[in-house]
């Protein structure tokens, strides 16, 4: 069999009964779009090295910059965006903000992920 076949069916044939009980389930196009933000703001290799250290502890911007050698403000542009997406939460100490993951859906998603790319 060709390579262009591999993905694909040898035959046109819709399974009506499984198109339209699928389609009755199907998520709305503005959830669609949320959840595509969502995982393109996960797609930045910075934005991955930071919520990893996320996950190991709380971090203030100063410290997160160290850990993953980028500039305090590089940090601090790229916590907007996660902060956006709600997958950390920061806390005020004086003039130190204090960074960590938003909750635990976001600490066993990335574990989730983190886990099948190592298999």
């Amino acid at each position: 069999m060709r390579d262009e076949f591999l993905d694909r069916c040898e035959v046109q044939c819709i399974h009506e009964e499984s198109v339209i009980a699928v389609q009755k389930e199907m998520i709305k196009d503005e959830i669609v779009f949320e959840l595509a933000d969502f995982f393109k703001t996960l797609g930045d290799s910075t934005r991955i090295k930071m919520l990893y250290a996320l996950m190991q502890r709380e971090l203030c911007v100063c410290d997160l910059a160290a850990v993953i050698g980028a500039s305090d403000s590089a940090v601090s542009h790229q916590l907007r965006v996660l902060r956006s997406q709600k997958l950390v939460k920061f806390r005020r100490e004086g003039k130190i903000l204090y960074y960590s993951l938003d909750d635990e859906h976001v600490r066993s998603l990335f574990a989730q992920g983190l886990e099948h790319v190592m298999e």
